[in-house]
């Protein structure tokens, strides 16, 4: 009993049987005097007993419980305030529970890991079965751990209501854990928390104004560095931008290089490649009211007029304000962050409607019906659109391949060129931010 029950050290025990799947242990105290937890006087004389139930963990996959018939007893002092009292069992369970210790020491690891939902369902599993909201009491009983003040403090801002409301996140960046999460990104919250907690000697945190004037009024002590994944985030953005403006000058590449090697291919295989547009061709409603509004930032920054003030007078965000401001021409604002080509529905089914009209089949209803079978989701409509462009050549010209888009090609510069290979030169890039090496 000592080694596979030592938890029932102490304990007579009367009877184990199975009743169903639930395997019951009857077990009792010893007769012997038990101190009083009030006025540690000790007590023989006993008032009543009863019944207790504690669940505990499984015995071979079976459910276990344990009726234990405990003794309530006299307090015999006549200046303790309490006149009878339970005798308790330390290393079973504490005052009041309904599982045993170990039970506890079962259910805590399985909260702190998996959550409430989660971890009932695997409570089941484990044959001892609680529900959601005892795992999620478990863990807030815990007490929290000691904090100390970090040494190297990271700040940033995260959405907690996209686009209306944001908080900041202090991450202790020795250890990675949280530190305190403030309700907004003001410079006043941020400075009001480092005045109250002092001791910190670098803030590590983004380009953000509030949160270095944050950092300069609350820690001036402190060095504040940029962050690496904000330093590598916004250089991989500035190389994108640089790469987007000059996209044009990547169609002359791969036009010249196709030249050169298919002369053959004339304006129909031109008209077939729909790359992006380059934004000095844009004359849209959107383009001519950015480059009217472009004009008219600089001209205000000309006349000493601030980000904040030309915000005000023009009726934009002071982000938006800032962007054109620090844009060296208007195409550069109409170069939109999504710069890679976006494929569209009938993109993959162009090589086989190609070599089907070259081998004589012009039938755009049987072609689309063709290409049903392959997966195309469109309209009819769209292929005979599509098709209607071949009907005065004889033969569909071999296109050129597309050139590459802005984000492949700044993916190219981003990454260590030991780590690439041609499949990887290759393979698309879909995420906005480089891959970091």
């Amino acid at each position: 009993m000592t080694i596979l029950f030592p938890h029932l050290d102490g304990l007579v025990i009367g009877a184990v049987r199975a009743v169903g799947s639930t395997v019951r242990i009857d077990a009792a105290t010893v007769d012997k005097p038990v101190e009083c937890p009030c006025c540690a006087a000790v007590s023989r004389r006993v008032h009543s007993r009863y019944r207790r139930r504690l669940s505990d963990t499984a015995i071979s996959g079976r459910k276990v419980v344990i009726a234990r018939r405990i003794r309530r007893l006299f307090c015999d002092n006549p200046a303790c305030g309490r006149r009878t009292f339970a005798e308790q069992v330390p290393k079973l369970a504490a005052r009041y529970a309904r599982r045993t210790l170990l039970l506890e020491q079962v259910l805590r690891p399985v909260a702190l890991a998996l959550g409430g939902r989660a971890g009932a369902r695997l409570t089941g599993h484990l044959a001892a079965q609680v529900g959601r909201m005892t795992l999620l009491r478990r863990i807030r009983a815990l007490p929290d751990p000691k904090r100390t003040m970090p040494r190297v403090l990271g700040v940033d801002d995260f959405a907690l209501r996209r686009g209306h409301r944001y908080g900041t996140i202090l991450i202790d960046m020795d250890t990675r854990r949280p530190v305190e999460v403030l309700t907004d990104r003001t410079a006043d919250t941020l400075t009001a928390w480092l005045l109250a907690h002092p001791g910190v000697e670098v803030v590590c945190r983004d380009r953000a104004g509030a949160y270095a004037e944050a950092a300069t009024k609350g820690a001036p002590d402190a060095i504040q560095v940029a962050d690496r994944w904000h330093l590598w985030h916004n250089l991989g953005e500035a190389v994108e931008r640089t790469v987007a403006r000059h996209r044009a000058h990547l169609s002359a590449a791969v036009e010249h290089r196709d030249e050169q090697q298919l002369p053959e291919i004339g304006k129909v295989a031109a008209a077939m490649r729909r790359g992006p547009v380059d934004p000095v061709q844009r004359r849209d409603r959107v383009a001519v009211r950015t480059r009217e509004r472009y004009v008219q930032v600089h001209a205000l920054l000309a006349e000493g007029e601030t980000i904040r003030a030309i915000g005000t007078r023009l009726g934009l965000a002071r982000n938006t304000a800032r962007r054109f401001a620090r844009a060296q021409s208007p195409e550069e604002l109409l170069v939109n962050n999504r710069t890679g080509y976006r494929a569209g529905l009938l993109d993959e089914f162009k090589p086989y409607l190609h070599g089907r009209w070259n081998e004589g089949c012009t039938n755009a209803t049987r072609l689309f019906e063709e290409i049903l079978t392959r997966g195309y989701r469109g309209r009819a409509s769209m292929v005979r659109a599509y098709l209607h462009q071949f009907r005065s050549t004889a033969h569909v010209p071999v296109p050129p391949p597309r050139p590459p888009s802005a984000r492949r090609v700044t993916a190219w510069i981003m990454t260590d060129p030991a780590t690439m290979t041609p499949t990887t030169s290759g393979a698309s890039t879909r995420s906005s931010t480089p891959a970091r090496n």
